[in-house]
């Protein structure tokens, strides 16, 4: 159904995320992947988190500005944050980085925001999806197994929520659990359709 709406358009997902893929896949997308590299994933001072979250995803879909110009492409990309408050986690440097991450996490509520950009060369539609997610109480040693069985050193937060700690550490959510994953697909599917 959607792959037969989009038939006008090359879709490419501009993400190294297996998970994004497999979500986008599992969807009905016929795409390709982007391969273009990365950008710094710095944002201004003073934006909310929603905004930092698109910002991010509209940063990314920049680099691949001048292909949606001289083609029928159309990209997609996404940025996922985690916030805690006012802070915004991004993805651990290191060990001792992810554990510090989850401790904060351990026994609190916190926001996963993901920024959604579709480009093409006459249209650009930025949206963004947030999740609330409840972790319990988390002793040192969960948290250390986790890390060092896992390594979430390429996850916003230093978390899967499909993996282990996912299973044993969150008590609840709030919102999509699919944009916890790191794509919120249902709205991308409806913000897709109307494109």
């Amino acid at each position: 159904m959607i792959s037969e709406h989009l038939k006008d358009f090359e879709v490419v997902l501009a993400s190294k995320s297996p998970r994004r893929a497999q979500l986008l896949k599992e969807v009905g997308v016929d795409f390709t992947i982007g391969t273009k590299s990365g950008v710094e994933e710095i944002f201004p001072r003073g934006l909310s988190h929603q905004e930092v979250a698109k910002y991010l995803s509209e940063l990314k879909s920049s680099v691949y500005q001048d292909e949606v110009t001289e083609s029928n492409k159309l990209i997609i990309t996404a940025d996922t944050i985690v916030c805690l408050g006012d802070e915004v986690l991004g993805k651990p440097a290191d060990r001792q980085d992810a554990i510090k991450m989850l401790q904060k996490l351990s026994g609190n509520k916190h926001s996963v925001i993901t920024g959604v950009t579709l480009m093409s060369k006459n249209k650009k539609v930025t949206f963004a999806v947030d999740t609330k997610v409840y972790f319990k109480q988390m002793s040192n040693q969960e948290i250390e197994y986790y890390v060092d069985h896992y390594k979430p050193f390429d996850k916003a937060g230093a978390y899967g929520i499909q993996e282990w700690i996912g299973m044993t550490g969150i008590e609840t959510i709030e919102g999509s659990y699919f944009n916890v994953v790191g794509l919120p697909v249902q709205k991308l599917y409806t913000e897709l359709m109307k494109f």
